[in-house]
């Protein structure tokens, strides 16, 4: 198990990486300002339930050989990419009713959940800071590793759901203020759909696996 000091000083480093908006953050913005607050809510519990995945393969040391392998670096890269091109391609060619009744259906709930689920999953900048960044908290002599890399983990979600559902309460509360007029709801999906084409493009060129060091 870590110590209270290297949990504490993760936690600190943590919050500094968290409070930085990314492409979840965006996503969940995103989300929010078009489903609610609700809606927002919801895209965080799967956000982070796909941080959950992630925590158990660096637990299990799958992280180890997404990073080793750049073709399979690159190939989940760019599938992530194009899921979130497809997501904001579609939002952009659908046809809007300019309506102001945005109270989401329980099925759109759960798209809104299971698309946040499959965009961290497929995000390797998630699977990068838990190969990269979090290893330097883990210390073999103190017990089991993998057990170790699970706390961690762990304290990184409870912290990224808080932050990240301070996010999705503000645009969710701010979305709701801006798109109250019917012409706006058009505007707010055209908006929407370019923000997750940004994301798709952002993750294609970016994030690269960490170089091996020559011997």
């Amino acid at each position: 198990m870590p110590d209270a000091a290297t949990l504490g000083l993760f936690a600190l480093a943590a919050l500094a990486l968290l409070v930085i908006p990314g492409p979840a953050v965006l996503f969940i913005v995103a989300r929010s300002v078009e489903h609610g607050r609700r809606g927002g809510l919801v895209s965080v519990l799967g956000i982070h339930t796909g941080t959950l995945v992630h925590v158990t393969a660096a637990a299990v040391g799958l992280s180890a050989i997404l990073m080793r392998s750049a073709t399979v670096f690159t190939t989940v890269k760019l599938v992530g990419a194009a899921y979130l091109i497809g997501l904001g391609v579609r939002r952009l060619l659908r046809p809007v009713r300019a309506t102001q009744d945005d109270a989401p259906a329980n099925g759109s709930l759960r798209r809104v959940y299971w698309q946040g689920v499959v965009v961290n999953v497929l995000n390797p900048k998630t699977a990068l800071f838990f190969f990269a960044f979090l290893p330097q908290f883990v210390h073999p002599e103190r017990g089991h590793v993998g057990l170790q890399v699970l706390v961690l983990g762990a304290t990184f979600v409870l912290l990224g759901v808080m932050s990240d559902c301070t996010y999705a309460l503000l645009a969710g509360t701010l979305g709701a203020r801006l798109f109250r007029r019917p012409a706006a709801v058009v505007a707010r999906e055209r908006v929407s759909g370019g923000v997750y084409v940004a994301l798709g493009v952002a993750t294609a060129l970016g994030a690269h696996p960490p170089r091996r060091r020559a011997a």
